[in-house]
């Protein structure tokens, strides 16, 4: 299968953790080949750093690495969009670079709607239509196990949204919506989800470590028992509810640990977890 990143420079506008993990995924997949990755960061010495371990070219000017770049990753904070999108709006215009009505922006920016996007470039003085793809992946893309869910902008073309799903899929797994307001719930679910996932496992391990077992023991039990059964309900064909009814014999010793969980009313509260940080990422976009 041919790839639809054939020859496309990637550029990241903030080079911090994030960057760093999709750089790395993307040159470990083959995705991306290090000649035609660039990166830009007001903080030289993490420059320096990108540079050095993966080889890519870094620029210090946004704007230089907007007119290089046929897609640019927005990874900057939620603070600092506006001040890079107008630093780069002119680089979308038609004039500048190869190819550069075809660029495509894709935001990392937790919060920041397509919508607020454009209507930055558009005050920036741009009048070109630009291609705004919005992304939420997780943190488990740092070992190329991320779950990201992409959003594209009214009018986006079929072949950025798979240019977007290619790179994002170079580290885990990804979703579409059709629906940019469901990134909120997104954020609630996989963006704030590895927080769950960690407050479960260090309370298996500390049970563990009640129990007599060492803590090196304990968690790797723990943590092997969560990797384990994520990888096969990923795998499987059964449903989550028939493969808790595979481990879970009657008069054993998994449904007594469950029912203290259901007595716990564990369900509804990581529902309220979800929707509570679901309801948190509404109020800080605006939506």
């Amino acid at each position: 299968m041919t790839s639809i990143l054939k020859e496309k420079r990637v550029g990241f506008i903030g080079s911090g953790n994030l960057a760093e993990a999709l750089i790395k995924g993307m040159l470990a997949s083959g995705t991306v080949s290090a000649a035609r990755l660039f990166a830009s960061d007001r903080v030289a010495k993490r420059l320096l750093y990108i540079a050095e371990k993966y080889e890519v070219r870094v620029l210090n000017k946004n704007f230089e690495l907007a007119r290089q770049a046929d897609i640019i990753i927005l990874s900057v904070k939620p603070g600092d969009v506006e001040n890079a999108l107008k630093e780069i709006a002119p680089e979308f215009a038609q004039e500048h670079g190869a190819g550069s009505s075809d660029k495509l922006l894709i935001s990392t920016a937790a919060g920041v709607t397509t919508e607020t996007i454009i209507e930055h470039l558009s005050g920036a003085g741009l009048e070109n239509h630009v291609s705004v793809i919005r992304v939420m992946p997780n943190t488990p893309v740092m070992v190329s196990e991320g779950a990201t869910a992409i959003a594209p902008a009214p009018g986006v073309q079929k072949h950025h949204i798979e240019a977007a799903s290619e790179l994002f899929g170079s580290v885990g797994l990804t979703v579409l919506l059709e629906d940019e307001g469901l990134m909120n719930t997104v954020t609630g679910l996989s963006g704030s989800g590895p927080a769950y996932v960690f407050l479960i496992l260090e309370a298996m391990v500390e049970a563990g470590v009640e129990g007599g077992l060492s803590e090196e023991c304990a968690s790797t039990l723990a943590i092997q028992t969560v990797l384990g059964a994520s990888r096969l309900a990923l795998e499987s064909e059964k449903g989550l509810n028939e493969l808790r009814e595979m481990v879970t014999s009657p008069g054993g010793t998994t449904i007594e640990g469950l029912k203290k969980l259901e007595e716990a009313d564990i369900v509804g509260t990581i529902k309220s977890a979800v929707a509570a940080a679901t309801k948190r990422s509404v109020e800080l976009s605006g939506s």
